[in-house]
């Protein structure tokens, strides 16, 4: 199938050429939901795999089955032809069909002529039980120490507006919502109201979840190819679901709606896909207690109430909780929670006592491994710190030693600030080297009444990754923008996807680490941050046989931006 690709754009904003060349690159753009479902189909009445379901004395009807994408393992041709692997999962007795994997069938779907181009049935494994595996309702007593029911209560109603539908104006924030069926949230146009220059004052122009790389580590013949890519292959926005008032997001939330381009170019429509609401847990945005002074004692506590636009994607087994949540203070903080169910392999295995050999992943329950794998978030995040100049500083912690006697201490530590001149000087691997520093973008031309610079601040949360995979394994040459956990790039209208534009079967040769091989100059130019953050995931018992929310971040936080603290 032809496809037309942007070749070049202008890297200003206002404008952009769009090239008629047909594109001939490696990759295909995202699966669609259409062609997934009937792909997914195809084994049920498909006589070599009715044969497979028999000789394991398994239930046709009990059967469910998913396509996964193939990727690419070094194959020399012009592959032309766009293809899933379909894995199938038996239900009897449980929803639960991951946890109950029919292993050792390997089944290729082509998806432009939608049939079966290739069929193994390889070895007969063990399918775990379904004891266990429900996680509708529990039967056991409710717990002592159960929690009572919370309710939140804004009497007055929410203190934020939301105008034509995607507009966002609270406390001194100003900002844009839209859905995008690839990236799912997209942030743009944020600004922060400045009480001393009496003006809004930009910070970001556009903020969203470019891809998310998950490799497992399993390579066994019906796991190897598994390394996904949730929004260039699946989509992170296709994959939104609707969002439960009160459960997914709290009673005082509003809701926006996502349109998406069905397969026929016809258009649908997913309700209630993003929620937006002020939230308060208890915590405290600023306080301090005073007794020093003779005679008194002041003490002065503001709350933390802060705004969060939420998105819930589900990938196959995966839910991936999006927030963006905004602060009074102007800080920005970015989560995403890990839940819903691990994907794991049918074993023969009962006991870990039993395991002598290399099974890639956990023993969970009887007869059931869960995979180790890696979950990598990279997020293009375009800011224009008080304007479209920008330039990026590190902020080296650097001890020094005492060689004189001016003082009884031996050592201290200081700050030496490094800007950033091209690409290649800005990229960061986390961890990786000894100190400390800073990751700050500073718009160079205009600084605070004291002088500084002023700035926003990368903030890292606790899972700042780098992968464990070889530089040449193919899944991480197509996904070699996760090696470092920073990129700083000039800001280009066509560099929006870090895995490249078209993802599924690519080859690497169109991502974020080939783009910035250029080594372009950044200083005092529209940029644009590049971040990347995840987790390196062993499976526990207790993952099973569905996950508790597992939670990692990073902020955007306000450095010598305004003249003082802004929420006095």
């Amino acid at each position: 199938m032809a496809i037309i690709h942007s070749s070049s754009c202008s890297t200003s904003r206002s404008y952009c050429y769009h090239s008629n060349k047909i594109y001939n690159g490696h990759g295909y753009p995202m699966l669609t939901l259409q062609e997934q479902t009937a792909a997914d189909e195809l084994p049920l009445s498909y006589p070599p795999f009715i044969s497979s379901i028999k000789k394991r004395r398994l239930k046709l009807k009990e059967v469910a089955c998913q396509g996964y994408p193939v990727g690419w393992y070094g194959e020399k041709r012009k592959s032309t032809n766009r293809m899933v692997k379909v894995i199938c999962y038996y239900l009897d007795g449980t929803i639960n069909l991951y946890m109950r994997p029919i292993e050792g069938i390997t089944i290729i779907v082509l998806l432009d002529q939608m049939t079966i181009a290739s069929y193994i049935d390889r070895l007969i494994v063990p399918v775990p039980k379904a004891n266990g595996t429900d996680y509708m309702g529990s039967k056991r007593q409710r717990s002592s120490h159960e929690s009572n029911s919370i309710k939140i209560v804004q009497p007055d109603g929410p203190s934020f507006t939301l105008d034509n539908g995607s507009t966002v104006r609270w406390g001194d924030w100003k900002f844009h919502v839209a859905y995008d069926m690839r990236a799912g949230i997209i942030i743009s146009l944020a600004s922060m109201f400045d009480a001393d220059k009496r003006e809004f004052r930009s910070v970001m122009y556009r903020g969203f979840v470019s891809e998310v790389f998950v490799p497992y580590m399993d390579l066994t013949e019906e796991w190897y190819y598994r390394a996904y890519f949730d929004a260039g292959e699946f989509g992170f926005g296709l994959c939104a679901v609707e969002l439960e008032p009160s459960k997914d997001c709290p009673e005082n939330a509003k809701f926006i709606d996502g349109y998406f381009i069905s397969q026929d170019g016809t258009p649908g429509k997913m309700p209630n896909v993003i929620c937006i609401f002020e939230r308060y847990a208890g915590d405290i945005m600023w306080r301090h207690t005073e007794d020093a002074i003779p005679g008194k004692k002041i003490r002065k506590v503001r709350p933390e109430v802060s705004l969060v636009v939420r998105m819930v994607s589900t990938v196959g087994n995966y839910d991936y909780i999006t927030d963006y949540e905004f602060k009074q203070s102007g800080t920005i903080k970015v989560m995403v929670g890990l839940t819903g169910l691990l994907e794991v392999r049918g074993s023969i295995y009962t006991h870990n006592d039993q395991i002598k050999e290399e099974v890639y992943g956990t023993l969970i329950a009887e007869n059931t491994l869960g995979a180790y794998h890696d979950h990598f978030f990279t997020y293009h995040l375009d800011l224009d710190v008080d304007g479209h100049e920008n330039s990026f500083v590190k902020n080296n912690l650097k001890t020094r030693r005492m060689i004189n006697k001016s003082s009884p201490r031996k050592s201290y530590w200081t700050v030496v600030s490094e800007t950033a001149e091209t690409e290649s000087v800005a990229k960061i691997q986390l961890g990786s080297s000894r100190g400390a520093f800073e990751m700050v973008v500073v718009n160079p031309n205009k600084k605070t009444e004291v002088g500084n610079e002023i700035g926003y601040c990368l903030i890292p949360g606790g899972s700042a990754t780098s992968p464990l995979l070889s530089d040449n394994d193919y899944p991480q040459i197509r996904g070699g923008f996760t090696k470092y956990n920073v990129w700083v790039t000039p800001y280009n209208k066509s560099e929006k996807w870090a895995g490249g534009l078209y993802t599924d079967q690519s080859h690497g040769d169109d991502t974020l680490a080939i783009w910035s091989l250029r080594d372009r100059e950044i200083k005092n130019k529209d940029i644009v941050l590049w971040y990347t953050f995840g987790v390196h995931h062993v499976p526990k018992q207790e993952d099973f046989p569905i996950m508790p929310t597992l939670s990692t971040s990073f902020e955007l936080k306000p450095t010598n931006f305004f003249q003082h603290n802004p929420v006095l």
